[in-house]
């Protein structure tokens, strides 16, 4: 099997910003496989938070041997990035060569539009009710925060602009149980459902121990079903993204364990183009919260993009993936 890999880029509609920092482009790799015949393609978004360049899962990637099957991944290369990419490319190449659907391969039903949210960029207030009013017609938005009290202003001006969506937030461990404690209350009062990975992974026990009026996901905390062990007593919610788990396979396996735990389920992503949110789409089926913007944000996009409408975010075509 003949494994190639691209260096992709993609402009941002607008700079997007989140604690960590801002960015105008999505810099994607995009795994190709081919058995002579057929050919499938992945994409993965490689993310410094996990120690992950380009270059660093490209080679993870270059060094697969020539021949492997979606069982023997689990194996070659750990949960991330790489195995990402590599795992939906054969998702992708086995489905040409059945001449099915994925999902058909995978024994799910024909996967349906689902809501998704819509993110906003970290800003100031104004900027932040500004966003929010631009995409008010959307039914759920999440909203970057920074950590520390203006967070409460941001807030704020987001309900301000957009009164009627549904508003989850996204802290991106920037806070510390003291600020949960002043800022979660304040943020059910204005219709906040849901917070993500408020205090840093791997400092994080202090959640056991807090009354978490405002349900917690855990989004650095969880990769993949290893993870789970370490969220007991302290999370609500899992969000599952296909560079956390090393692909659909593990995600899929990832869901059910969660849902089996007791578990609320969020289908995030990274931001990448349509072929990176395709298989996430089946993953997302029936999940609390779907997050699979990416394309939304990008100033242009693959070739048979994702439909986007308002009944949500449509599963790909053949010609895109799967």
């Amino acid at each position: 099997m003949r494994i190639d890999v691209s260096r992709d880029v993609f402009q941002l509609a607008e700079v997007f910003t989140i604690a960590r920092g801002s960015r105008t482009e999505a810099q994607v790799l995009t795994a190709h496989l081919s058995d002579g015949d057929h050919a499938g393609w992945g994409e993965c978004v490689p993310y410094a938070r996990y120690d992950e360049t380009l270059d660093s899962v490209a080679a993870q990637i270059a060094g697969l041997p020539e021949a492997f099957s979606r069982a023997d991944l689990i194996d070659l290369l750990p949960a991330g990035a790489a195995r990402n990419a590599v795992d939906c490319a054969l998702w992708d190449l086995e489905a040409k060569r059945a001449g099915k659907r994925a999902w058909d391969l995978a024994g799910l039903g024909t996967p349906g539009p689902e809501i998704t949210a819509y993110t906003l960029s970290l800003a100031a207030p104004d900027a932040m009710r500004d966003q929010a009013a631009r995409n008010a017609h959307r039914p759920l938005l999440k909203t970057k925060l920074g950590g520390g009290e203006e967070d409460v202003a941001r807030i704020e001006a987001v309900r301000a602009g957009a009164p009627d969506a549904r508003i989850i937030v996204d802290a991106n461990e920037g806070w510390t149980p003291d600020l949960y404690r002043t800022l979660a209350p304040v943020l059910v009062r204005l219709g906040v459902a849901m917070v993500e990975q408020p205090l840093p992974a791997g400092a994080d026990d202090a959640l056991s121990e807090i009354e978490r009026v405002l349900p917690v996901c855990a989004d650095e905390s969880c990769h993949d079903r290893g993870s789970l062990a370490g969220l007991k007593g302290k999370y609500d919610m899992v969000n599952i993204k296909l560079d956390k788990t090393g692909g659909l396979t593990e995600a899929l396996a990832l869901r059910t364990a969660a849902r089996a735990e007791g578990y609320r389920v969020m289908i995030g992503c990274m931001v990448g183009s349509s072929l990176a949110m395709a298989p996430a789409t089946i993953l997302a089926q029936g999940a609390e919260v779907v997050d699979l913007d990416g394309p939304l944000l990008l100033a242009e996009d693959r070739d048979a993009p994702l439909r986007f409408d308002a009944a949500g975010v449509h599963p790909p075509e053949a010609a895109l993936w799967g």
